[in-house]
């Protein structure tokens, strides 16, 4: 596998811009798969709280960048939709969240919200001793001994994996968009289109405007009314105005690809 990553190839979801250099940094394994943003792009690119590989790794080792309640030392660790930001000695709290466009953005919220963490499920089986595991999309799994949970439900799960929320998938169940044209759009949903054979079902999705829109299911995730007030207030994303240029494309490929 290389250990380069060109931004012109880096996925949508990614806030970066694809034509300031040739390489930018890989994301190492973990979860949210290939959509995860690797962690020094938002301190450095999104935040602009550090403006080098270098700085980013020393404030890293203070200690004070939480992600979902855990101090991460990895510059590369990828975070995902839903994930919650830490910056203990600012005190500041932002959740990740799809913005236009499918690209992941910062959204403030209280330090008491950052506590929890909403998950959407994607698998549930029995497991053995008859109790039930529940899949997460960001990877985490949950054993569960009851409930009525289903797929595309989402949870929300505070600090010591305890469900504190469940939000079922069904009509009228408030959503965003996650993935396709309409990602970062906010709406109810108005029908589920079960789709025989292979093809994935539908969702139409009604919105106060009146317009509305049509999407797969799977791009969809149910969400609390919390979150279309924190959507209201300023988002943090990258314009890419400002973003550090690397000393030179020839470094970032020496180092494996990865800016400085």
């Amino acid at each position: 596998m290389s250990k380069h990553q060109k931004r012109l190839s880096v996925p949508n979801s990614w806030p970066v811009e694809r034509k300031t250099a040739t390489f930018t940094v890989k994301a190492t394994a973990g979860p949210h798969g290939e959509d995860g943003v690797p962690l020094l792009i938002l301190l450095r690119d999104v935040l602009g709280y550090v403006d080098s590989r270098k700085e980013a790794r020393y404030a890293l080792n203070q200690g004070s960048v939480l992600v979902n309640n855990e101090p991460l030392s990895d510059e590369q660790r990828p975070i995902g939709m839903f994930d919650i930001v830490e910056f203990a000695e600012r005190d500041e709290h932002y959740r990740v969240f799809p913005d236009e466009g499918g690209r992941l953005a910062l959204t403030p919220i209280d330090a008491a919200d950052a506590d929890s963490k909403l998950g959407k499920i994607e698998g549930k089986r029995q497991v053995p001793g008859g109790n039930t595991q529940l899949s997460l999309h960001d990877g985490r799994t949950l054993e569960i001994e009851e409930g009525d949970y289903a797929g595309n439900d989402s949870i929300v799960v505070d600090t010591d994996n305890e469900i504190l929320a469940h939000f079922p998938y069904e009509e009228g169940a408030l959503v965003t968009a996650v993935r396709g044209q309409h990602a970062g759009e906010i709406g109810e949903i108005d029908e589920i289109q079960v789709t025989p054979g292979s093809s994935p079902n539908n969702v139409l999705v009604s919105q106060d405007d009146g317009e509305g829109f049509e999407t797969i299911a799977d791009y969809v995730v149910v969400i609390d009314e919390n979150f279309v007030e924190e959507d209201d207030e300023e988002t943090v994303t990258t314009t890419g105005e400002d973003q550090p240029e690397p000393e030179s494309d020839a470094d970032e490929a020496t180092d494996g690809g990865e800016d400085e």
